[in-house]
Formats: structure tokens, sequence, C-alpha cells
């Protein structure tokens, strides 16, 4: 298992898995006993779909936050702590690449992100901002949280975070939530690094298939523009592929046409009966 000081990275049926250097030793010794990647995993997916709790925190501010405050839009939730000065701190530069890249392609206020520090009492808003500026995260819409002691352990089963507690650090599933605008977990994205349409493609389905009071020409126009946005690998950014846009244009001219016709069709006919004697 290869050291990477304070954290090291594990891969189980493509999750990672943060855990100390010195929790690896001893778990081989047979002195402690660390995460279960299986049982962490299995906890991992059988969140999605869950609704999760309206749960309160404390903001970089010192603001008091709830959960629900953040619905009606799409939101990726990650944990971490800010006493990890390797894994958690790469981990959360990638995220912010990949959340620029999102915000790029769907716009800056579809959606929301939040960081949550699960190691109490450590994580403290102050914490938590020096951890974000460190990172250098100052996209839009993200927020750095913590989250209060005794509703700790319910938060983290909603989101089936699992961690345990090692000599030097935690061992804990690196994992990004993707929660729908109702509050209801959707999809688990894992790695210190993925691929950028793992989580992208998540919140362009959720903006292109949630709920809407009524479709106005613009929303309709803004789903149609989604549709048409793709991720170019050879970039490694999404752009609008406009071939789609013409087939699809395409497709409505000709139904519309069809349409026509038919209502044509059927009117003349019309006409063209003898009067009733």
């Amino acid at each position: 298992m290869k050291r990477l000081g304070v954290c090291s990275m594990w891969v189980l049926a493509g999750a990672l898995l943060a855990a100390s250097g010195g929790a690896l030793a001893a778990q081989k010794t047979g002195a402690t006993a660390g995460l279960d990647l299986q049982e962490a995993l299995r906890a991992s997916q059988a969140a999605i779909g869950r609704w999760v709790g309206d749960y309160l925190f404390t903001d970089r501010e010192g603001r008091r936050v709830r959960l629900s405050s953040y619905r009606g839009k799409p939101l990726l939730v990650s944990f971490m702590y800010t006493g990890c000065y390797q894994v958690c701190p790469a981990t959360t530069r990638f995220l912010a690449k990949a959340v620029r890249v999102a915000q790029e392609s769907l716009g800056k206020d579809s959606f929301a992100v939040v960081s949550i520090g699960f190691n109490l009492p450590f994580d403290t808003p102050v914490a938590m901002a020096a951890f974000a500026r460190q990172q250098g995260v100052d996209l839009p819409n993200w927020e750095f949280l913590s989250p209060d002691p005794q509703s700790l352990e319910a938060l983290t089963r909603d989101f089936g975070f699992r961690y345990v507690q090692t000599p030097t650090g935690f061992d804990h599933l690196l994992q990004v939530t993707v929660v729908d605008q109702d509050g209801r977990i959707y999809a688990q994205v894992y790695g210190d690094t993925f691929g950028i349409p793992q989580l992208v493609e998540p919140l362009k389905r959720l903006l292109i298939d949630g709920p809407r009071p009524s479709i106005t020409l613009s929303e309709l126009v803004e789903r149609v523009r989604l549709l048409c946005t793709v991720y170019d690998p050879a970039s490694g950014v999404y752009r609008l592929n406009y071939q789609i846009f013409y087939k699809l244009f395409g497709a409505l001219f000709a139904t519309a046409l069809t349409v026509g016709f038919i209502v044509y069709e059927w009117r003349r006919g019309r006409g063209s009966k003898p009067p009733r004697v």
C-alpha cells in the first residue's frame, strides 16, 4: 500500500477512500479496525433516492443556515475535514475544477455546492473559511458549512457517508453527492478525481427534467440549449453541438409541416362534402 503521509488512498469498485497511513499499518497487525470499504460503498449507494433531512449549519460568516434553503436547485454536497493536509485539499481543488466547468456550461446560478466539515469540534466556521482560502475556492454559490454536533450522525447517515477515526486522521469515502431540487439524493460521484461528465451530466439531467411551475419561452429555450450542450473530451469543456440543434429544429419543423398538412386536408375534406338536404 502506497503511503501518502497523513492520508492514503484505496480503490474499491470505483470508490476511493481517504485513509491515514498509520491506520493502514495498524490494520495489517490487527491493532485497529479501519473502515469496511464494501459496507461503506453499499451504504453510499443505498442513500440514492433518499430524502435528506433539514439540518442546521453555521457558515463561514457565522450565520445559521438550513439545508432546506438550498432547495429549488440541484445541490452538490461533499464531506471533508480541515485537518487533512493532502487528500481532502486535493479532492476539493479537483472538485473546484469540475464545478467551474459545470458553471460555465450550465450557468453559474443553476446549482449550488456545499462542503461540510465532519471533524467536530475542530471544523469550526473559522477553520472552514481558512480551508476554503487555502484551496483557492472562490466560486459563486459554494459554501463551507459546520454542522451541529448533535445532528452530525443523522446527517452523515442520510447521505450514506461513512468515516472512522484513526490515530492520524480518518478513513472515509471520497464522494460528492448530487441532490435534486426537492432535497432527494440523485447520484453519488466517487474519487479524488473523476471524469467531468460524471458530475455535470446528473446536474444537466436534473435541470432539463426538473419540475417547473410554468414553462416560459425563455425556459424552453434554455432546456433546448442544455440538450444541445455536450462534452468535448479534446478540450475538457462542454460546448454547444449545433448539429443536435439543427436536427432538433428539423424534427420540429417536419412535425409542424405534417400537422399543418393533416389539418389542411381535414378542412378541405369537410369543405368538399355535399350539403345535407
